[in-house]
């Protein structure tokens, strides 16, 4: 038997690697420069794919990415069907990653808390060792 689970996740991964190489190699649209997919979430009928990317800048770099990847989701469908040989190749759907973004405003707030607190314990450790 076939496990759907594991169909999902495969076919997951492929979508993910396809869509970067595509982004990386075949789009040429100048809004799409540095756009890159971190993560992508299939539906579990897999009729819908969401791509979550990553772009540096805010703002009117972040809409200009958004408004290149909607102009480009029929292309990148068709190719990334083509490339998979996926019969019902699902529909793309393409969203910001704030993951990082996250991240980064934590390590900003934790830093306010504890000022050079990673060079505190790098000499504490170093004393006692």
């Amino acid at each position: 038997m076939r496990d759907p689970a594991l169909r999902r996740a495969r076919l997951t991964h492929a979508i993910r690697q396809v869509l970067s190489e595509l982004l990386l190699t075949e789009v040429k649209d100048p809004r799409l420069a540095g756009v890159v997919i971190s993560e992508v979430e299939l539906s579990r009928d897999l009729k819908l794919a969401r791509a979550f990317f990553s772009v540096i800048g805010e703002g009117e770099r972040e809409r200009q990415a958004a408004d290149g990847l909607a102009q480009a989701r029929q292309y990148l469908r068709r190719e990334m069907g083509r490339r998979l040989k996926i019969h019902n190749t699902p529909e793309l759907q393409f969203e910001r990653d704030r993951g990082y973004e996250r991240a980064d405003r934590m390590d900003r707030l934790l830093a306010t808390l504890h000022p050079g607190g990673g060079e505190d314990r790098a000499q504490e450790e170093g004393g006692n060792g």
